[in-house]
């Protein structure tokens, strides 16, 4: 299980949004990957699907959850708060 955070004085927050600030769906991918990097599974080749349900804020602690469906690939899950908040699929690189 890794963790991640996003500090409330990010410079991507002040546009992302005004008044709402939100974690980019990009960002949190990013995590996934480093994610799945430190956990020994190498680099991602492909993301397969990913499907965001729920807002995450800043200075909200993220936990991403790795699980092995099948040879190549890694599932995720990220939770907020116990809610998830994404979930999706990669394919790795040929080590």
């Amino acid at each position: 299980m890794a963790r991640y955070s996003m500090p409330a004085a990010h410079p991507c927050l002040a546009g992302h949004f005004p008044g709402r600030p939100l974690v980019p769906g990009v960002v949190l991918l990013d995590a996934v990957f480093s994610a799945i990097a430190a956990a020994g599974h190498g680099a991602v080749a492909r993301l397969r699907h990913a499907k965001f349900v729920a807002p995450v804020g800043p200075e909200q602690p993220v936990e991403i959850a790795l699980t092995e469906p099948g040879p190549g690939r890694i599932a995720f899950r990220c939770l907020c708060a116990g809610a998830l908040a994404l979930s999706g699929e990669v394919e790795l690189a040929p080590p």
